[in-house]
């Protein structure tokens, strides 16, 4: 069995994560980690030095590579699902999980974060940065909503999750 979690960053996919596959008993990867493991390098580093293209390219190659790992919760990056066909790739090997929130909780998540986020630098801490963020999400949530499962984000625990999968798992 594999699960991925999938999502705009800020999400709560990696610590979500993390408990879902302890009460399931199954390994977790977080997909960003994994990727800055194989290149010894961060994503921010990434991102600025080869550019985002490269990075999708990377992250593609990183994904699929956990197709060959079973009974595990793979946390992917906000991105991952809208480049290179990933989202149909993602339910072709296992279920999906949208976690779902609005903007203006991601906003308030990711405030104290943004500078880690390629994606996000450059923001102000005014409407920019949560207009970004809209934009973003925008652009996004046609791929995330592809996913096997939704759930709202806001009160999600992993009880819940296993709960909503009982069916499938």
């Amino acid at each position: 069995m594999r699960i991925f979690l999938i999502g705009f960053m800020g999400s709560g996919k990696s610590s979500l994560g993390k408990e879902l596959a302890h009460k399931l008993g199954l390994f977790f990867i977080d997909l960003d980690s994994l990727i800055e493991e194989k290149i010894s390098s961060s994503i921010s580093e990434i991102f600025s030095t080869q550019g985002e293209n490269k990075f999708r390219e990377i992250e593609h190659q990183c994904l699929t590579e956990t197709f060959n790992v079973d009974n595990v919760v793979i946390s992917t990056g906000g991105g991952t699902p809208c480049f290179h066909d990933n989202m149909q790739i993602i339910n072709e090997h296992g279920i999906s999980i949208y976690i779902k929130l609005n903007a203006g909780m991601l906003a308030s998540r990711l405030n104290s974060d943004k500078g880690k986020r390629p994606l996000l630098n450059g923001s102000d801490m005014d409407n920019s940065f949560q207009e970004n963020i809209v934009q973003l999400l925008e652009s996004r949530e046609q791929y995330y909503l592809q996913a096997k499962v939704i759930v709202e984000g806001k009160d999600i625990s992993a009880k819940k999750i296993i709960e909503k999968l009982s069916g499938s798992i």
